[in-house]
């Protein structure tokens, strides 16, 4: 395998990163197979590729790195210091591909696959455990990867590839998003259990017009609705205090701090009362989104239609 000269300029050590990859990553399979083989030929039949193409890729190599690999002597090498050096690295380097190889092949295994899928705190307690149970009677060995955030951060993460699926609520409306509606839950007026209110079980929300409010942090979805039924009421809420999970605030109403709209708990809290708003309507709606002509994985695909066919009875009665 005689070396030939290039007019192509070699990389330099310093060189560009984009082009170092796009020369070296196609031709390191074809140097570890000739360094172990210490044999052309022999490479060449294990590798499917014909002699001459072989010999070719490592005198380019050699030439674009600049170092000679091999000492040749006929169609037998042996590698030099550099070659043994490189071959160390291009090892590691091949492992790892093929270590992600096999973890994507695993991910998309149809029936013990991974589902990376996101959904809203207030989901947390019983909604998304009862539909994982009910999802893995059919598929038990499916593997989930959870993420609990609130709706901006979930489809955030949905786009930059870090979910698959995400239970949000309000439902999204993007161009490069797909979203489902799947249910709607009321929101009930919390008070603490020695309010002025806490005698009534139905109130009209502008009767609370002057209450405080304590509420979740601008960028939440049940923020958003808040102020929206409070604007559809006629006024503006007075915030005391924003925090990011619906039971602190609902014990934070138990304290006294103020008055909360939130979702049903899963276990009655003590200290608050909790009214039905007849005006506005108050609900949620709950849906679940993905993004648009992204390819799913046979496991990401059985749990979407799971999902889909829970439509109108998402949530625990």
């Amino acid at each position: 395998m005689a070396h030939q000269h290039s007019s192509q300029p070699r990389l330099s050590p310093s060189g560009y990163e984009e082009d170092i990859r796009a020369v070296l990553a196609p031709r390191l399979a074809y140097f570890e197979a000739v360094a172990r083989h210490e044999h052309v030929t022999r490479a060449a039949h294990e590798l499917g590729v014909p002699q001459s193409t072989l010999s070719r890729a490592m005198v380019r190599l050699e030439q674009d790195l600049g170092v000679a690999l091999f000492a040749r002597k006929g169609r037998t090498v042996s590698l030099t210091p550099a070659g043994r050096t490189f071959l160390g690295s291009a090892e590691r380097a091949l492992a790892e591909v093929e270590k992600a190889a096999d973890s994507v092949r695993a991910d998309a295994d149809p029936t013990a696959g991974k589902v990376a899928f996101g959904f809203l705190h207030t989901m947390g307690s019983e909604t998304v455990p009862a539909l994982i149970r009910a999802f893995r009677a059919d598929h038990p060995r499916v593997r989930f990867q959870l993420v609990q955030n609130y709706g901006e951060a979930m489809i955030e993460r949905l786009r930059a590839g870090g979910l698959d699926l995400c239970l949000t609520s309000p439902v999204p409306d993007a161009p490069d998003l797909v979203a489902r509606r799947l249910d709607e839950q009321r929101l009930r007026l919390v008070v603490p259990d020695d309010h002025r209110l806490a005698g009534r079980r139905r109130i009209r929300l502008a009767e609370a017009a002057d209450e405080t409010f304590v509420t979740l942090e601008p960028g939440y979805g049940l923020r958003r609705i808040t102020d929206d039924l409070c604007a559809e009421a006629g006024f503006v809420p007075r915030v005391a205090f924003e925090g990011e999970e619906a039971e602190t605030l609902r014990g934070l109403v138990a304290a006294g701090l103020g008055v909360a709209l939130l979702p049903p708990p899963a276990v009655a809290r003590p200290g608050v009362v909790e009214l039905t708003v007849t005006a506005p309507r108050a609900v949620r709606e709950i849906g679940v989104a993905w993004l648009d002509g992204h390819p799913d994985t046979l496991p990401v695909a059985a749990f979407k239609k799971f999902l889909l066919s829970r439509r109108g009875h998402l949530l625990p009665e």
